[in-house]
């Protein structure tokens, strides 16, 4: 199974990359870090889901978008998120994401860490030599 993403050192913030077959897996795979970074890597279970679209010139700009409507979720509606579905659309130099995030009331964890904001500071997204997507993401805690 390939990796779906990783943390990397950072000073103070906490800084990950993930990875996927496309720029739609990529955010998923970026929802799934910043869960484990909600929960210190437990489990969120999956009583709830939420759904949203978010459209932005760039994918960088839809990234910290997205990432920041995560941690909107988690501060406004204490909905923690376990997973999201993402599709991707391009049309009039806009992208589209649609998503569908599963995830879990917060009140039913004791132990949760917050994300204050994602930064576009080390931010990118980009298509690797072997045909796969990467992106880097450093969100303040």
């Amino acid at each position: 199974m390939a990796k779906k993403f990783e943390f990397l050192e950072h000073t103070g913030d906490v800084k990950f990359r993930a990875y996927g077959k496309n720029v739609g897996e990529v955010f998923q795979n970026c929802a799934l870090a910043v869960s484990s970074v909600f929960s210190r890597n437990g489990e969120i279970n999956e009583t709830g889901k939420k759904e949203f679209v978010l459209s932005e010139n760039n994918y960088e700009s839809l990234l910290y978008q997205f990432i920041e409507e995560l941690i909107y979720l988690f501060d406004v509606d204490a909905f923690v998120v376990s997973r999201a579905e993402v599709k991707l659309t391009e049309e009039n130099g806009k992208i589209t994401a649609y998503v569908l995030v599963y995830g879990d009331d917060a009140s039913n964890y004791s132990d949760l860490d917050a994300i204050k904001a994602p930064t576009y500071a080390e931010m990118y997204i980009k298509r690797l030599n072997n045909k796969k997507w990467e992106a880097q993401v450093v969100v303040d805690v």
